[in-house]
């Protein structure tokens, strides 16, 4: 029986590269789908595919059962597993292949592009120019004011690596602090997520989302933060408490919010984040570079032939020991 594989993956769709003459070369049936897909509609589409090449569709427990027993592996597109529930795949024995050290230059590109765009006011000044305005806001430089990272993995450390080429004061928390790295680059260590949001200009979110992090900025967060600061939230949507961002924005307390993640993906049209002042949302395109898009495609391509071909993937986020497409 031929090997069927779900590709629901945009980005991967997208944009040229040799990962699609990989996946071409491999024989497989592929069946394209234009993602992020729900659990409802992965519940539609599951039970009748070997392996899943995803992005962020929602593989919950009910969407691994309906797809068992054919199911075989799971190749995630990407570095948040935070849709896929890891430990239930884990449990019925489903592999799941990720791609760390692929997009970590490009995040960290794109929060700076954030980061200056509203400090700048250039988002502001485009949106005057655009709508026939001759109106000249005065911004900040970022010279000089102290960052905040939180999360100093491959991003946040690539975040603060460009922080100190513009001169700026670095901070970072992290559970897992890496000292020889902190000195080499001079970033202050703050114990505590508050302790960091006292001190900084400005707050670079690069963490992952778990049950940790789940709406770790929220209403109290923000009020220990300086006043005007500024927050970029790279990461996930769901690590900020959406109502707090909008009511801090609205009353000044906030700065600005510049994001490529929403809670919601696509968003509705009324989402409250679109009509805040000093607010710029992309539209989760951090890691959408020609550059970066065959870099994970690529390598998400190769676990899943590993996977199939019953070796180790390049990385794999679960303890799980890959099955040929054969059972062996």
């Amino acid at each position: 029986m031929t090997t069927r594989i779900l590709l629901s993956t945009t980005s991967y769709q997208d944009t040229p590269g040799s990962h699609h003459d990989l996946l071409d070369s491999q024989g497989w049936e592929i069946v394209r789908e234009r993602g992020p897909l729900s659990e409802e509609r992965m519940l539609e589409l599951a039970g009748g595919f070997d392996g899943f090449l995803c992005g962020d569709d929602a593989i919950t427990a009910a969407v691994i059962d309906k797809s068992l027993p054919r199911l075989k592996w799971i190749s995630k597109y990407g570095i948040g597993l935070d849709k896929i529930d890891k430990a239930y795949a884990t449990k019925k024995g489903i592999p799941i292949g990720f791609t760390p050290g692929v997009n970590h230059t490009t995040v960290a590109e794109h929060t700076f592009g954030l980061m200056l765009g509203l400090t700048k006011k250039i988002f502001e000044a485009y949106a005057h120019t655009i709508n026939g305005d001759w109106k000249r806001p005065t911004g900040n430089e970022i010279m000089g004011k102290r960052l905040g990272v939180i999360g100093m993995g491959r991003i946040g450390k690539e975040v603060l690596i460009r922080a100190g080429a513009f001169d700026m004061q670095c901070s970072a928390y992290d559970l897992y602090w890496d000292g020889e790295f902190a000195k080499d680059h001079d970033v202050r260590r703050h114990d505590t997520v508050d302790g960091l949001l006292r001190a900084c200009d400005i707050v670079s979110l690069n963490c992952s989302l778990d049950d940790s992090t789940r709406g770790l900025i929220d209403a109290g967060a923000i009020a220990s933060m300086k006043d005007g600061a500024v927050l970029i939230n790279c990461a996930r949507g769901e690590i900020v408490d959406t109502q707090a961002i909008v009511d801090a924005l609205n009353s000044g307390k906030l700065g600005g919010y510049g994001a490529d993640v929403l809670d919601v993906e696509p968003p509705p049209a009324d989402h409250p984040l679109f009509s805040t002042p000093n607010t710029a949302i992309t539209t989760h395109i951090g890691s959408r570079t020609y550059e970066s898009v065959v870099r994970q495609a690529t390598k998400a391509t190769r676990n899943l032939i590993n996977f199939v071909n019953g070796e180790p993937p390049v990385a794999q986020a679960n303890e799980v020991r890959p099955v040929s497409s054969t059972g062996s």
